[in-house]
C-alpha cells in the first residue's frame, strides 16, 4: 500500500530526490535522517508514511518492549539480561510518529512515580523512542516541536541510546531510527545547528501542470472510491523496491570509498565552505549507500555529486534569513577541480584513473533532476527588482535620491556568507512594477538588539524572551496538580501524605500514598512572545540611509525573534492608510522578505496603522490567549494624515488593552520634536531611539551616565 508508487510523482517539483533521499537512509540509517521542506499540499507526509512498508521485517526478542535484536541485544535492556535461549520472533518496522503537542514523558518514556514511592520498583513505561527502535521516526511539522524536545530527539538519534533521568531513577536503552522531518518553511524554521543534525534535507514544491495537478486529483479519487483494489495494482512494484532496499543493504559493507572519491567528497564541501566535519561524514555515508543502491562496487563521481546535493544546501545557511540553496555549477566546478588535482601516484591501485576518466562524465550524464535544484524566487527576496524600470509613481518623487537601478533589497545581515555567488537572483523574472509604491531602499547591517520584555510571569509557549510558568526551566515551587501530574514534586508529595501515614494504616516499609497527596512542580522558564511590528513606510521616513538605518534595526529584531522563538507579524502605514504585510506567523525568512521589499512614500496616517496593530492583536489574543503581546512601533511621531490627537488617542487605547510598547523614534535632525516619545507616554511603554536601539549602544549609555554621575 506504497503511497509513493501510486502518487504522480512529476506533479511535485522535487519529489524525485525525496524519494532518492529516503532509499538512501533506508539503506544506510546511519546516514542521519531525512528533513523535507515544502509548501502545503505536496504529498510529504504521505510519501514518508509509505517508507516502513518497504523496510525489512525485524528479528526481535519476543516479549521485549525495546525490540533487541536476538542477534546482539541490548545489554542495558530494561527488559533484560536476555538469555541466549531467548525466543526469536519477527515483526514489520514500525513507523512511528511523534506529534508536535508531544511531552517529554511521552517521548522519552516514564517512571511510575507511585509504584517506584510505594512499592520500591522500577516500573518504567516505554516512550515513542523506545517504540521507534530499528525502524523510522517520523515528526511533522519538526519547526514547531519545542527546542527542548528537538534537542532531545537529536541526541538520541546521534548516540544511537536514549537516557531517562526521573526522581534519582535512571533508565537507558537503545534508539536506533530513522529520523525523518518534515516541514513548511512559512510557519517557522529551525535553528541552524539544528538543521545540520538532519543528514539529508529535500526541498519540495507542487507543479503548476493543470494536466499533471488533473493526474493527481483522479488517482486520489480512484483511491478513495476502491482502496484495497487500487493498493493491490502496485502490489508488486512495492515489493520490487523492498526487495531492492534488502540487497542494497548487504552489499553496502561491500562498497568501498576510493581515495579519489574521499577527495571529491571532502573537496566540495570546502568549496561550500560548510562548518565542523559533519557534513564530509554525511556526505561520504550517503555516497556509499547510493553506490550500494545503484550495485557500484566504489563510490563513483555521480555517487558523490548526489550525495552533495542533498546533505549540503542546509548546511551553507549563515542565518535564519537564508534559504537552503545549492549551486549546482559550483558543485560540478569542485568536482572537476578535484578529479584534476588528483596525484598521480604509481602506487596507488586506479582511483587516479578512476577520477580523471569519471571525474564529470558519469555526473554530467546522469544531469541534475529537473526539479530539484529549482531555485525559489523567495531565496533572494529583492533580486527581481533591478531588471525592470525604476519606479515612477506620484510618491516616488518624495524620497530623495533614486533607486539606483533598482538595487537589490540590501546587503543580508553580517556572517551571510557568498550571497553574491548565488546565480539563482539572476535568473529570477523580473517583478512588475507599481508606480505608486514609491522607492525601495536598502537594508542596512544588522546587529544584536537591546532585549525587550514583559513584565510579570506569563503561561505562553516557552521562548526565550518574557518569563512564564513553562514546562521546563528551574523548579520555583509546588501546587496541587490541575489535571494530570506534568512534573512531579517529590518533597511536596512526601510532605503531603506523611500526617496521614497512622490513619491510613501504614506498617511496613512503604509510603501510602494517594492521588490527593500529588504536587507537580511549579517551574519558571522563558516564552515566546507575539512581536508585532508597526512600520512607519511614509515620505517622512523615505530618506534613503534614514529607511536604510530603519529596515536594518528592525531586521535585527526579527533576528532576535528568530533566536527567542517568538511570532511575529509586520504592519506598515502610508498614503491613505495601512495594511498587514504579514500576519503574525513563525516564519521569520517572510518578515525579511517582506521588509526587504518595502517602499517609501506618501503621508503618514499614524493613527490608521495604530488601529490596524491593534486590530491585529484583538485577532490575535482570540486565537491564542496565552500568548502575549509586545508591539513595536517604528516612527518619527509625525501624522501627517489624521492628526497626531488621533495618533495619541489610538496609542492610549492600546495601553488600556494591557499591550507592552516600544516606540523606536526616527527622529533625526538637531531639531527634534519629541512626538514620538509623547506616543509612548500615551501607550504606557517605553520610547528607545533608533542609534540606541543596539545592545552595545545602550551598554556604551549607561557606562556614560555612570561616569557622568
Amino acid at each position: 500500500m506504497s503511497a509513493p508508487a501510486r502518487y504522480p510523482f512529476s506533479a511535485v517539483v522535487g519529489m524525485d530526490d525525496l524519494k532518492l533521499a529516503l532509499l538512501i537512509n533506508a539503506v544506510s540509517p546511519d546516514v542521519g535522517g531525512v528533513l523535507v521542506r515544502g509548501e502545503k499540499g505536496t504529498a510529504k507526509s504521505t510519501v514518508v508514511r509509505a517508507l516502513a512498508a518497504l523496510l525489512p521485517d525485524l528479528d526481535v526478542v519476543q516479549g521485549c518492549r525495546f525490540g533487541c535484536d536476538p542477534a546482539a541485544p541490548d545489554p542495558e535492556c530494561p527488559d533484560g539480561p536476555h538469555a541466549d535461549s531467548a525466543v526469536p520472533g519477527e515483526r514489520p518496522a514500525r513507523l512511528v510518529e511523534l506529534p508536535v503537542g508531544a511531552s517529554e514523558d511521552r517521548l522519552v518514556g516514564s517512571l511510575d512515580i507511585e509504584r517506584a514511592l510505594t512499592e520500591g520498583v522500577k516500573a518504567f513505561e516505554p516512550g515513542l523512542l523506545a517504540e521507534a527502535h530499528r525502524g523510522v521516526l517520523y515528526v511533522d511539522e519538526v519547526n514547531l516541536l519545542h527546542d527542548h524536545l528537538v534537542d532531545l530527539l537529536l541526541d538520541a538519534a546521534a548516540m544511537g541510546t536514549s537516557h531517562v533521568e526521573r526522581e534519582g531513577v535512571s533508565v537507558r536503552h537503545a534508539a536506533h531510527f530513522l529520523l525523518v522531518g518534515t516541514m513548511n518553511p512559512e510557519e517557522g524554521e529551525l535553528r541552524p545547528q539544528l538543521l545540520d543534525r538532519f543528514g539529508l534535507t529535500v526541498e519540495v514544491a507542487a507543479t503548476r501542470d493543470p494536466q499533471l495537478r488533473a493526474d493527481v486529483v483522479r488517482r486520489r479519487l480512484a483511491f478513495e472510491a476502491d482502496p484495497e483494489g487500487f493498493a493491490a495494482g502496485y502490489a508488486r512494484d512495492e515489493a520490487e523496491l523492498a526487495g531492492r532496499i534488502l540487497a542494497a543493504r548487504k552489499r553496502l559493507p561491500g562498497v568501498v570509498l576510493t581515495d579519489a572519491a574521499l577527495r571529491q567528497v571532502t573537496a566540495v564541501c570546502a568549496a561550500f565552505d560548510v562548518d565542523g566535519l559533519r557534513a564530509d561524514i554525511v556526505t561520504a555515508r550517503a555516497a556509499m549507500a547510493l553506490a550500494a543502491w545503484r550495485d557500484h562496487g566504489e563510490v563513483a563521481p555521480e555517487d558523490v555529486r548526489d550525495a552533495a546535493r542533498l546533505a549540503l544546501p542546509h548546511r551553507r545557511r549563515r542565518d535564519p534569513f537564508d534559504a537552503p540553496d545549492l549551486d549546482e555549477d559550483r558543485l560540478q566546478e569542485a568536482l572537476d577541480q578535484a578529479g584534476d588535482a588528483d596525484p598521480k601516484d604509481p602506487g596507488e591501485p586506479d582511483g587516479a584513473g578512476d577520477d580523471t576518466g569519471g571525474g564529470g562524465g558519469g555526473a554530467e550524464a546522469q544531469g541534475p533532476d529537473p526539479g530539484s535544484s529549482a531555485e525559489e524566487p523567495s531565496a533572494q527576496p529583492g533580486d527581481g527588482d533591478g531588471q525592470g524600470p525604476q519606479d515612477s509613481g506620484p510618491d516616488s518623487g518624495e524620497a530623495p535620491g533614486g533607486d539606483a537601478g533598482g538595487a537589490p533589497s540590501g546587503p543580508r545581515p553580517a556572517g551571510s556568507g557568498d550571497a553574491d555567488d548565488d546565480p539563482g537572483g539572476e535568473q529570477s523574472p523580473p517583478r512588475p512594477q507599481d508606480p505608486g509604491r514609491g522607492p525601495q531602499a536598502e537594508a542596512g547591517e544588522t546587529y544584536r538588539p537591546r532585549l525587550f520584555s514583559l513584565d510579570g510571569v506569563g503561561e505562553g509557549a516557552p521562548g526565550r524572551r518574557s518569563r512564564a510558568e513553562t514546562p521546563f526551566g528551574r523548579t520555583s515551587g509546588a501546587r496541587v496538580p490541575r489535571s494530570a501530574v506534568r512534573g512531579l514534586h517529590l518533597t511536596a508529595t512526601l510532605r503531603a501524605a506523611a500526617p496521614y501515614q497512622r490513619a491510613r494504616g501504614r506498617r511496613g516499609p512503604g509510603l501510602i500514598v494517594r492521588p490527593g497527596d500529588l504536587r507537580e512542580s511549579v517551574r519558571e522558564g522563558r516564552e515566546g512572545n507575539l512581536v508585532l511590528f508597526c512600520v512607519d513606510a511614509s515620505g517622512s521616513m523615505a530618506a534613503r540611509q534614514r529607511m536604510r538605518a530603519v529596515k536594518g534595526a528592525v531586521l535585527s529584531l526579527l533576528l532576535d525573534a528568530y533566536q527567542r522563538r517568538d511570532k511575529v507579524g509586520l504592519v506598515t502605514f502610508r498614503g491613505t492608510g495601512a495594511q498587514v504585510e504579514l500576519p503574525p506567523t513563525s516564519s521569520v525568512e517572510a518578515g525579511a522578505r517582506r521588509l526587504r521589499e518595502l517602499r517609501t512614500g506618501g503621508r503618514t496616517p499614524l493613527a490608521a496603522g495604530l488601529a490596524r496593530a491593534a486590530e491585529v492583536l484583538r485577532v490575535e489574543r482570540l486565537r491564542d490567549a496565552a500568548r502575549r503581546a509586545l508591539l513595536v512601533v517604528v516612527t518619527d511621531g509625525r501624522a501627517t494624515r489624521g492628526g497626531l490627537d488621533e495618533a495619541l488617542r489610538a496609542g492610549a487605547r492600546i495601553g488600556a488593552r494591557g499591550v507592552h510598547g516600544i516606540v523606536v523614534d526616527c527622529e533625526s535632525g538637531p531639531v527634534r520634536l519629541g512626538l514620538a516619545q509623547r506616543l509612548a507616554a500615551e501607550m504606557g511603554g517605553e520610547s528607545v531611539h533608533l542609534e540606541e536601539l543596539g545592545a552595545d549602544a545602550l551598554s556604551g549609555l549607561v557606562r556614560s551616565t555612570r561616569r557622568a554621575a
